[in-house]
């Protein structure tokens, strides 16, 4: 194996594990919100704003 197939191999490797990462936390952040209550996402959507400097009153 040269130099130039064992770099692809390496970059396809890290992009194939980045996608992975990618994909189990956006799975997660789904989970989570989905079994969370409409209250709950309200207050912390709220919460955010303001720590943000935006209005939303």
């Amino acid at each position: 194996m040269n130099t130039q197939n064992a770099t692809a191999s390496n970059a396809i490797a890290t992009g194939i594990g980045a996608l992975t990462f990618v994909a189990l936390i956006g799975l997660g952040i789904v989970f989570v919100t989905g079994h969370l209550q409409a209250a709950t996402l309200h207050d912390a959507a709220h919460d955010v704003r303001h720590a943000t400097g935006f209005p939303c009153h």
